[in-house]
Formats: C-alpha cells, structure tokens, sequence
C-alpha cells in the first residue's frame, strides 16, 4: 500500500503510531491499551491494517509485548548483541502504559492550532510548555546507516513489524572477509557499499549489462571515525585495473568454493565473475587500501527509484540542461526534485556531465547521495511515520548484508553508531587514478599511488578529511607526547624487528632498510611475531625513551604505536618492533599527512553542488 493509501481516513498502518521521543531523538511506537492513555492524547480504538499480520492480540491487549524502561521485550531473553535466547513468553496480563515524555496529542483535522501565547487551542487540562528546540538530525550513509536509523524505531515497535521487516532482509555469509561481530564501540567502522548493474525489476531493461549476475558497478568504501565524529565515503572506479587476490565464496548448498585470484582487471569483476561473491570485493578493497570492511551492504538499480520515491524525491542541481538518449535523462538546467526512473537515470548517465566518463559520473552520484542524506534527515522525513515505513520498508527489500549485520535488530545497533556522526563532518571522495598508459583508447584508468598511497594512509590512521574539534583535542594527547624530545643518533638506536603483519619478509626488509638507509646498524631480524596484529607497535624501556623517538621518526610511527614500559632496559637491551597489518613496507611512513593531500576530489555532504 502507497503512502497516499495510508492517509485515507478510514486506514491505519502500525507506523501511524510512532511518537518522537524529544528526550532521545527516537521513534517509539506508541500501542493501543484498553485504559490509562496519556492525558490529551486520542487513541484509535483499534488499527486496521490491510493487508498485513496484524500482532496476536488477548481480551483486546498485545500479547507478549510488556516493555520495560529499556524498551525490551518482558519474556524474552537476550544476550549481550541483543540476540533472542529463548521464545517469548505469552504474557495475558495488560501491559501498562508508558507515556513518551513531552508526546504531543494528535489534533482532528478540524482542531485549532494553539497560537503562541495565547493558550487556546490546547487539550483540557493539558499543561502547555515551550515547543523544544530545533535538533539536527545525524545523517548516516545512504542505505546503510539512514535505513538502520529508520530501523531504530522499527525494531521496537513491536514484533508483527519486526518480522516483517526482518523476513524480507537478504544476506550473505562473507566467513573470515567480514566483522562476525555488528560493531566495535572503541574502534572505526568500515562499511562497503556495493550497487551492482544486475537487471532486477520492472523497466531496467536498458540498464547495466544484459545477463549480467551483477558486478561492483558502484562501490563506495563508508569510513567512520572511532570517536564517531567524522565519516570518509571513499568511491572506488569501477573500472579501475587492479589485481583481485584469492577469496573463497558460499555456496546455496553452505559449502566454499575457492575462486583463484586474477592480474590486471577491472574492479568490477571483483563481483559475480567467476562466482564471485561481495566477501572478494571485500577482500579486493582491503588488498587496494589496506583496509579491511567491517562489513557490505548491496543494492541494484532499484534500490535508487524505490529509495528516492520513499523520500518524496531527492533534489539535484543541474548547471546545464541534460538529454541523453542512453539513460533517457531529460531535464533543463536548474534545481529539480527526482525519483524514480529519473533519480536512476540521473545516477546512471555518464555521457552528460564532465568528460562524459566514469569519474564525472562517480562526482554526479556523491551529489545525489549527499543530497539523499539530506533528504532523509529532514523535519519532512523523520517527522513523518508513514514516510519512515515506506522508507524503511524500500531499503530492506532492495538491500543485502552480510550475516554479520544480518538483522533488524542488528542493523538498529549499527545505526545507533553511525548517527553519530553528523552530516557536515560527511566527506566524499575517490580513490585517486590516472589514465591507463596501456591503451591508446583510453576505456580503464590504474591507481595514482603517489596520491592515493597518502588517503588511503589517512583513512587507516582514522585521519579526518574534515577538521573536527575531537581532531584538533587529538593532536594534543598524552601519547602524542611521547614523540616530543630529544631523539637519539641513528647508530645509538637498538631495536628487534618481528613480523606481525601480513607481508612475508616484512622483518628482513625493514632491518635492511633500517640499516641501509637509516644508519641503524644495531637493528636485528627476529622472523615472525609469535601472532599477527592490526597495528605496528614498539615497546621499549623509560631510558630508551630518545631512541624510541628516533626510530619513530624514521618509520613515521604515531604515537598510539609507542608502548613504554616501567622499568628501565639494562646493558645491550633492544626495543622490540612489531610489525602490523597496517604496515605497507619499508620506507612508507605509517602514519597518514594530516591534511589532505593536493589534487584529492572532495565534497561534503552538507553543501548541495549543481552537476556539471
């Protein structure tokens, strides 16, 4: 049923029972009981809801679905991620009535709005107070994090919704590619954002690959900081010539299928060639940046019109007039508000804008996400119940994720992480390429590693494209201290190398290149750690304090990776160096710049930009 359908008067929807909780920012869905309604708030008698499962109901009251202040469901058991541990317990008893501090009544449509002041207007004996201040709503990525937030609200409103939504979720098993775990409050999250060119859905004829099983076509690498003040969505070309490594991929039968890695082709294949499933685009993404995903979140091409139709459209700014007759794209210069086929074709046309290639076309979908955010955090959305249902309700039957996040409840915990992070501290870029000198037809484009080499440093050191005032705190930390002082000659400095990183000889090179180049002679190979670790540390004694800045110059180490011990080294004692994953060889430095590097795109998601 269409959200107009909802707004018959003699129809109700489950979402038509949301309240805004002004104290938390959230949606609760506010049941109907046989007594104790708030004073001045009208309760419906009893919603009908075409079409759906209406919740199993005793003597009139919702069976099972007592809550407490938490909001969790009396008679069912949960763990620490929140999961169900045992079958919930019918509950005949009347569940009592919480009232959302600060609910508004819901008028007739024939009520008289209170004027300021004045008082009239008002439910009897209803006690008036200040309307609440403006909040701004934290924006979370496209279908990832703005779905998770609608989820928040539906994943408590009661569990005829939730397993509504819960059923129609797809998802896939990416094994050891992925975060088995939803989040980790005291680390980044990485998401990876997949849209592929697979033809699913009524009139999508014309678009993508015919007998496509659906490649990377779109692919964006969502970046949230550990602090949750900052996010980087990091596009990567489709058809950019990289090398997909070894990966392994589910079968229907729950069974692996090994898929031998492939040289010299297009990021797209990452996905659907050969059997590949997102766990090798996962894998492919962490070989080109060095950043493993948390986890992937997929849609296909209609994911974009049912999305943007949800919302009402999504505004975009052309600076020219567009006709293309590949995407159908007709549309004069200036402001215009899209869904549907148009919002696809917008996204799709790569022959309109720029130099009608696929980098342009990667800047013209930034705008259109980035516009979606803003769409989708506004008063006009997130006020709106029915609006959030249709919204919600478009994601999950467009979207795919991995087990990890592979429920409504854990995608409402993942959202619960991401809005955090505001939208102007929202950043877009691309990874950074050049024209592939092998062809004479220029159709691919190869890795800039001098420029990406930098980003991709800054994003796995956490390093915000946007200056943040937790950034600005940062830089003044106890262990950023550590790295001030004197440092230590090159030939003072005595230090054991091991191998705790995924790089085979990664010791030995380091050591020659400590010594060749460094001048650090007293530096020893000592092979493998006795386990791999994400991040290079090296541990050493107070009195070793200047060597350690040394070294830590050298290397371009943070001072998060500088362990001090308590007790002082005694005669030729070494500091021990611990190579990690995050270590890319000798000679690069392991931390990222702290600006930006020269010729870096970039757009914020808070500042609307016409396509040109």
């Amino acid at each position: 049923m269409d959200a107009q359908s909802r707004g018959r008067a003699n129809e109700f929807d489950p979402a038509d029972q949301w309240v805004l909780n002004p104290h938390t920012g959230d949606y609760e869905l506010r049941l109907n009981h046989s007594g104790g309604e708030s004073a001045g708030t009208s309760q419906a008698s009893g919603p009908r809801i075409p079409n759906r499962r209406r919740p199993v109901r005793d003597g009139g009251e919702r069976r099972g679905t007592a809550r407490d202040g938490g909001g969790e469901r009396k008679g069912t058991a949960r763990d620490g991620s929140g999961e169900r541990r045992g079958p919930a317990r019918d509950d005949h008893e009347s569940a009592p009535h919480r009232e959302v501090p600060g609910q508004r009544s819901r008028r007739s449509a024939n009520a008289p709005r209170k004027q300021e002041g004045s008082g009239q207007g008002e439910a009897p004996g209803r006690r008036g107070r200040k309307a609440p201040k403006p909040r701004r709503k934290k924006a979370l990525l496209w279908t990832g994090g703005t779905m998770a937030f609608v989820l928040v609200g539906l994943s408590a409103g009661g569990y005829a919704l939730y397993q509504h939504f819960n059923g129609n979720l797809n998802t896939v098993d990416v094994g050891s590619a992925g975060n088995k775990n939803v989040v980790d409050p005291d680390a980044p999250v990485d998401i990876l954002v997949i849209g592929t060119d697979k033809r699913t859905g009524k009139g999508n004829e014309g678009y993508g690959d015919k007998g496509s099983v659906g490649h990377a076509d779109t692919n964006i690498l969502f970046h949230v900081s550990k602090d949750r003040t900052n996010a980087t969505a990091l596009s990567i070309p489709r058809d950019m010539i990289t090398d997909i490594p070894d990966c392994t991929a589910k079968q229907p039968d729950g069974s692996e299928k090994f898929i031998p890695g492939t040289q010299g082709v297009r990021f797209n294949q990452s996905l659907g060639q050969d059997g590949r499933g997102p766990g090798c685009t996962m894998d492919t993404v962490k070989e080109i940046t060095g950043i493993k995903p948390d986890h992937f979140m997929m849609v296909d091409f209609n994911a974009v019109k049912e999305l943007s139709t949800a919302v009402g459209g999504v505004k975009v700014c052309l600076a020219k007039p567009v006709k293309d007759p590949d995407s159908h794209l007709d549309l004069p210069a200036g402001e215009h508000r899209i869904q549907g086929e148009d919002a696809l074709a917008f996204v799709r046309t790569r022959h309109s804008f720029g130099n009608a290639g696929d980098l342009d076309r990667i800047k013209v979908q930034q705008q259109f996400l980035a516009s979606m955010i803003r769409e989708m955090q506004s008063s006009d959305t997130l006020t709106n119940p029915a609006k959030l249902y249709d919204l919600a309700d478009a994601v999950i039957n467009a979207l795919t994720v991995d087990s990890g996040i592979g429920s409504v409840t854990k995608l409402a915990t993942l959202a619960q992480e991401l809005g955090k992070v505001d939208t102007k501290n929202i950043t877009f870029t691309t990874v950074p390429v050049l024209d592939n000198p092998a062809e004479r037809v220029k159709a691919t484009v190869v890795l800039d590693k001098p420029k990406a080499d930098p980003l991709f440093a800054m994003m796995r050191n956490d390093t915000s494209l946007t200056e943040v005032e937790a950034q600005k705190k940062a830089k003044k930390s106890k262990q950023d201290a550590l790295l001030k002082g004197p440092k230590a000659a090159a030939a003072d400095v005595r230090v054991d190398v091991y191998n705790g990183g995924e790089i085979p000889g990664a010791a030995q090179t380091t050591v020659t290149w400590l010594q060749n180049e460094q001048g650090v002679l007293k530096s020893t190979n000592k092979a493998n750690a006795p386990a791999q670790i994400a991040k290079t540390t090296l541990e050493y004694a107070p009195n070793q304090a200047d060597q350690a800045r040394a070294l830590a110059a050298m290397m371009g180490l943070p001072g998060s990776a500088l362990k001090q011990g308590t007790t002082d080294a005694e005669g030729l004692q070494a500091m021990e160096l611990t190579l990690g994953a995050d270590f890319k060889g000798a000679g690069i430095p392991i931390t990222g710049p702290a600006k930006v590097p020269d010729g870096i795109q970039q757009a914020n998601a808070d500042k609307p930009e016409c396509a040109k």
